[in-house]
Order: C-alpha cells, then structure tokens, then sequence
C-alpha cells in the first residue's frame, strides 16, 4: 500500500515539503513522497503497513529508505549487513562517536566500519591501521589557502601528503584514530566538507575542469556542480542509498571529465536551430556508467535544460533509491536496475516523479562537439581570455606531498588568481597565468620536483591505493605504476604521451579499463606461491566513442609486467616506421590489434617466460 495513505492531505503535503527543498520541489510535481509504482517488487500479504511499521522505524531513517527496506523483507529476502546498519544506527550523527573512540585510541568494528564513511573516514586496516579521508570538492576547484590548511592538516594530523583521486578529490591517508576529529574539524575551519563521502552516498560530483576558461566548451559546469553539491548536503533522503553513486557534468571542453563513466552523466551538446527555434545549448542524458562492470554510461535521447538538472538528478536518485537492490551489494548499483528493467522503464518511472514529460531529442537535431584533447591537462595551454594560460601539473600516481602543496599554493597566488584545479586524471591545474610568468611557473615546479611536460610516461600514470592502504587490492599499484614509468622510460622513446592506468581490484578505482595501456592485480600461481600480479588490457577510450579495453596477457607476474608493456609499445613503433600504413597515435593502432594475436607474438618470440619473483 502507498506509505502516505493515513496522513491527511495537509499532513502529506508537509511531509513532501521537509523532503524536497523549496526550488527543487517547484520541478518535481506531484511526486509521491513514497510510491510503489515505481518497484519491480509485489508487497505481499504479510507486508507490514507503513502507518503502523513507521511507528517502530527509528527516527533518523527517512520515509522512504525505510519502505524501500520494507519491500525486500516482505518477499522474504534478507537485507545485507550494510542496510540493517542504516537501519539500527544514523551514519550522519556519529561525530561524538568518533571522537569518543579517538580519545581512547580505537577504531569502529563490524558495521561501524561502514557507518563511519559518512564522515568521510574510511578504517583501512589491515592495509594501514589508521584512517583515510575523503573529501567533497565539487567540480575539483580549491583556493590556496584552502590548499595551504590542507598541508597543515596533513603534517599535524595525517601523514604528511595527499593523494589526487579520479574523482578530482583530495585523500589524506595515515590518520590515527586520535585525529579523525581533528582533521574532519580542521577540513569544515577551511570550507571542505568530507559528509556522505563514503559509504552509500553520492560522491564528490564532477564537472569540466577548465569551466569558465576553456576557449571552446560550450557552457559552464563548475556552477552546477557546486549548486548539486550544496543541495546533496542538505537532503537526508539521499544518503542511504542502495550503493555509492557517481554524477558528472562535461561542457564539451578541451579537457573531459569523464561523465560517460558515471551513474549519472550530463554531456554537453549543441542544438540545432529549427523554424520554430534558434540555436541553443543542453545536456544529453546518460545512466549507468560503470567501467569497472564494462558499461559506460547509457544513452537516453533525452535533452536537459541546466537550470533543469538538479531537478531530474533528484527524481533519478529517488526511483533508484527506492528500487535499488539492497541484499546483494555485487547487484546494487545503478547498472543492473537498469539491466532488469531496461532503460525505458527506468525513464519511465523518473518521469512520474520529475512530473515532466521529458524532451526527447532526435540524432539529427543536435551535433556533438568533440574538441577533447587528450593531454591537454597537462603542459601549457592557451585560455578562453587572451594573454592568459594555464599549467597543467604532472602529480605521478596523484600524491603530492604537503611542503610541495604550500609550493603550489605559493605559484597559484603569486602568478594566478589563487586558484587550484583538480583534474580526474589525477593531477591538478594552475589556471590565469599571464603568458609573460609562464615560466617561472615551469622553473618553480620543477625547483619543486613536479613536471608539467605531457610527453614523459609519467604524464599519464594513474594508479589506485593499492594494497599499501587498501584491504581489497591484490598488489602495490602505485609502486608498481612508478617502476612501469622508471622501466619505460631508461628503454624507450616515445614521442608521445600515453595512458597507463594500473588498478588494484574490481572495483576499479583508477579506471584500467579506460586506459591505451590497463592493468588489473591478481594474484599469480608460481610453484605452491601465490605471487602478485597483473591482467593487461590495451585500447580502452573514452568520449563520444567510448571502448572497453581488451585483454591481451592474464596473470603476469608483477616483475614482468613491464617488459611486457614495452614489447607492446616496441611493437607499436615498429609498425609505424612501415611506410605502407600509418596510425596517428598509440590509440588508433591499439583499437585495430587483436588481443590474442598479440598474445601469439609474444609467446612466439618468448615462448614461455619463466615467472621472475626477486
């Protein structure tokens, strides 16, 4: 039955009211606070009735979470561990907790574990026995000082750097659980907010990082990112979700943002002009991206007006809240409602609660503007406003330390505006720098250690955590990501830049399926060892075209993984110097391999490789 029946009309009405904020609430109309229309599940008979249910719901679990909760009980199938724990505790009221378990130097057990990440900090033993923060920074962008407060904190109370993640965020890693308080109380003194930037939350939400400066993006991002960001913190309603929950916007600028990799992905585009009207701007809608599931995000030929967005991803988190898988977390992600549905359904069933009929957009009428260039956050670019670029800054596996962060602070207010960029490759923009300091932007971060130059293998390295502060990676990907660099570079010359992505486990958190060049640990059966080690895959690509990429070689162990890489690449020069074809970069010639003629070649050449574990 429909959880309002039994309030009265007045009663209803002020319920949706403290469920929706005002300016969003205006969009969505007529939406039912909890509906069952929009469920694949039959209440059966047994099924408790709200009116009375809601009497023993405690009271900091919403409305809907709670019916949502409900359903799956009824069909006689049990929560997983993770639902009863937002059920039994409220994961946004746990600061006091926290800071009592500091005082006597413990950290949470069992659930707590989990309900902690609604702080934004993650117990990450066994890898490390101390905490990780994560943290909110919408669209990447941060202030020096902000820049600066965060190298404090990271000397005072963490372990002295941060991470960039590929979500254009910030990680402070090696926390003890003493100055969890201390670091979520000096991150909120700096205007960085960590609520909901773990668990079963909607994360930092992503936006074009050269908004407002690119020369040809066709609108700004950042503005709507923030605007997602402030509403997300102020509706209880969407935490406790079934499973995190990634959104991103792209301006069709220069430098991507990777939307077609997230739950929620708004792509820029340009519509054409009819007789009726003139030529004008909007976002194509996608669902479902997740790459480390082998989907990038669906299309759904529907066209979002801004002003309209934050609108819709509220009607979208809400069908999928209420629907969302929640006793099977391998199940729970936006995907597979969309697998057992189908996309129509799932648009079918928003658009009951957005309380619009959504404008569906023909091929024909919009064109796609792909002027992504690949390695534009890294090295010296030309911005929108003349006399002006920006210094994209080569951070190898996204760590920096926090004397280089003061450094950097120090660049971005002397020769900029003071500000900073995070980029979702894991590096970070220093934007407005007249042409004349360039540089002596370049000589102070090289006096620093950090390059800006987009042709070194560094350039484009990317790696998770790894087993060094992660409990689910099979193998030490950031020191491995570097020695692949170290190998590459003293035995190759390549004169152009490529994407190495090197990824510890399947929830691929630095994206290997993406990448020219991906990795994913595994462990390798040598004798009666299990060693580590990597599946490489080559031809991944994102954009307007987006590729999974393919297997070539499972289960290298981890020594000889950068041999093999350089093979690739050895091969990829050879077949350029043929005068009879050409490819214009490693991308182009890596769409056309096929893995398991690559996989042929080397075993040809090499036959079987004794596996080296020194």
């Amino acid at each position: 039955m429909n959880a309002a029946e039994g309030f009265s009309k007045e009663q209803q009405a002020y319920l949706q009211g403290l469920v929706l904020g005002n300016d969003v609430a205006r969009k969505i109309k007529n939406l039912p606070v909890l509906s069952n229309s929009a469920t694949s599940l039959t209440v059966g008979p047994n099924a408790t009735s709200m009116n009375s249910a809601s009497l023993n719901t405690p009271s900091h679990l919403s409305m809907i979470h709670a019916e949502a909760m409900g359903r799956w009980e009824s069909q006689g199938k049990l929560l997983v561990a993770e639902e009863k724990a937002k059920r039994s505790k409220d994961g946004l009221g746990m600061w006091s907790e926290i800071r009592d378990r500091g005082r006597k130097g413990e950290y949470p057990k069992g659930t707590d574990v989990f309900l902690t990440k609604y702080q934004g900090l993650f117990y990450v033993a066994p890898a490390q026995n101390s905490y990780m923060c994560r943290m909110r920074v919408p669209g990447g962008l941060l202030r020096s000082d902000q820049i600066r407060g965060l190298a404090d904190i990271a000397d005072n109370f963490a372990g002295g750097y941060a991470d960039v993640t590929t979500r254009a965020n910030f990680q402070l890693r090696e926390i003890a659980s003493e100055n969890g308080i201390s670091v979520l109380m000096g991150l909120r003194d700096l205007g960085i907010v960590a609520v909901g930037a773990g668990a079963d939350n909607i994360r930092n939400i992503t936006a074009s990082p050269l908004s407002g400066i690119d020369p040809v993006e066709l609108i700004e991002t950042l503005p709507l990112a923030r605007e997602l960001h402030h509403y997300i913190l102020n509706q209880r309603e969407l935490y406790g979700l079934p499973r995190k929950f990634n959104i991103a916007f792209d301006g069709a600028g220069k430098v991507s943002a990777l939307a077609e990799t997230n739950d929620i992905c708004f792509q820029a585009v340009r519509i054409l002009p009819t007789k009726e009207s003139s030529e004008s701007v909007g976002f194509l809608l996608g669902l479902g991206g997740i790459t480390g599931h082998g989907d990038f995000a669906r299309p759904s030929h529907i066209l979002v007006k801004p002003q309209d967005c934050i609108a819709l991803c509220e009607a979208i988190l809400r069908v999928y809240s209420m629907n969302g898988d929640r006793t099977d977390r391998k199940k729970a992600r936006l995907k597979y409602l969309l697998d057992l549905w189908g996309i129509d359904r799932f648009l079918s069933e928003v658009e009951k609660v957005y309380g619009q009929t959504f404008n569906r957009i023909e091929e024909g009428a919009f064109s796609i503007q792909d002027h992504v260039d690949r390695w534009s956050h890294v090295g010296v670019h030309p911005q929108l406003e003349p006399n002006y670029s920006y210094v994209g800054v080569v951070l190898p596996v996204g760590r920096v330390t926090s004397n280089q962060l003061r450094s950097l602070a120090s660049i971005a207010s002397q020769y900029g505006n003071g500000e900073i960029r995070l980029t979702v490759w894991q590096n970070l923009l220093i934007p407005n720098v007249a042409n004349e300091n360039v540089t002596e932007v370049q000589s102070e971060l090289e006096a620093i250690g950090l390059d800006w130059q987009a042709s070194r293998f560094r350039a484009g390295l990317v790696a998770c955590t790894g087993s060094q502060g992660c409990k689910y990676a099979a193998s030490d990907t950031k020191r491995d990501a570097m020695r692949i660099a170290e190998y590459l570079e003293a035995n190759l010359e390549l004169n152009e830049p490529i994407n190495i992505h090197v990824t510890g486990c399947h929830h691929s958190c630095a994206q290997h399926a993406i990448a020219d060049i991906g990795l994913i640990a595994t462990k390798v059966s040598v004798g009666e060892e299990m060693v580590e080690g990597y599946n490489v895959l080559i031809a991944g690509k994102t954009g307007y075209q987006p590729q999974i990429g393919r297997v070539v070689f499972e289960s290298v162990v981890v020594n000889e993984v950068p041999r093999r890489i350089a093979w690739i690449l050895e091969r990829y020069l050879e077949d350029v110097g043929q005068k009879d074809r050409a490819w214009s970069n490693f991308a182009t010639w890596a769409s056309e391999q096929e893995p398991l003629a690559l996989n042929q070649a080397w075993t040809l050449q090499f036959g079987e490789v004794p596996c080296n574990t020194n």
